[in-house]
């Protein structure tokens, strides 16, 4: 599937507060793929999950990065209180379970996390002919005005 791509400068309004998650893995002994691989595959059904229940659970977008040891996830939320609570949800809960009875003593692979709470006007972004991506997908994306011709003007710095 194409993107579409949007020719010029664009921006995010940065007047909203939002969580910034990247969660990954990383792959401490790749040819152990009996022991990794189920972690892995315990992610898809949350991602499927998120993005058809989005406005009900908070969740705004993401990004996904593959290295050859460690994959990266850039998600986006509206608030903290709604990531928190979708890691008390059912399907995470199960994931989560299952992950840590996998896991143990497991070497092969690791995990991480890391969370951000920005608030608005904290924040700022620039997509020169791109298509929707990373915040831009996430929140309202906008051409650059005069008014936002800088990360300085964009963060409103002096």
């Amino acid at each position: 599937m194409k993107q579409q791509i949007f020719p010029g400068r664009h921006t995010v309004e940065n007047t909203e507060d939002l969580v910034v998650f990247i969660i990954g893995m990383r792959f401490n002994n790749r040819l152990a793929i009996h022991k990794w691989f189920p972690v892995f595959s315990a992610m898809p059904g949350m991602l499927k999950e998120l993005y058809m229940n989005k406005e009900d659970l908070g969740f705004l977008s993401m990004e996904s990065y593959y290295g050859l040891r460690t994959t990266t996830m850039i998600q986006y939320w509206r608030s903290m209180e709604d990531l928190l609570s979708y890691a008390k949800n059912e399907k995470h809960l199960t994931a989560w379970k299952k992950f840590n009875e996998k896991l143990g003593n497991n070497n092969a692979v690791g995990i991480y996390h890391e969370t951000f709470q920005v608030k608005k006007g904290n924040y700022e972004s620039i997509y020169s002919n791109m298509p929707f991506y990373g915040l831009g997908k996430a929140l309202n994306h906008i051409p650059v005005t005069f008014e936002k011709n800088s990360a300085r003007k964009r963060m409103k710095v002096e």
